[in-house]
């Protein structure tokens, strides 16, 4: 692996932990703070697909509204596939109390923009159980 894919990857990790912790801590500017203008996120709960920062803002309300602070959202495993440009993250994630096992997935696609990694794309998913 190359020194600058090696960088780009320890970037966009950092940038997922920082994320991951503004989400534990119910941050928001922190959450937004690596999220491109334009993102498409497609959710577990609906919608099914929103569209900018103000639709992305809405599905943290939701969420926050049965996630506590004190509950987990940790990455437990991570694959990061970076360009010079493009890169995108596959994650699967513990959501919920201290003892919870719940798992969920996370794909996120990023993009360089004026030297900067920024969030373009992000999907939780789980699996279909029927």
């Amino acid at each position: 692996m190359t020194q600058q894919k090696q960088k780009a990857e320890t970037e966009i990790r950092a940038l997922i932990d920082a994320w991951t912790d503004a989400v534990r801590r119910r941050d928001y500017p922190g959450i937004f703070a690596r999220h491109d203008q334009d993102i498409v996120m497609f959710d577990v709960p609906p919608p099914l697909q929103s569209r900018g920062l103000d639709e992305y803002r809405k599905t943290w309300d939701l969420f926050f509204r049965y996630h506590r602070p004190s509950y987990a959202f940790d990455v437990e495993e991570i694959a990061i596939t970076a360009g010079d440009d493009v890169a995108f993250a596959v994650a699967v994630m513990r959501c919920g109390p201290p003892d919870a096992t719940f798992q969920f997935r996370l794909t996120i696609g990023l993009r360089k923009v004026d030297g900067e990694w920024r969030v373009t794309h992000e999907h939780h998913s789980v699996p279909a159980t029927e």
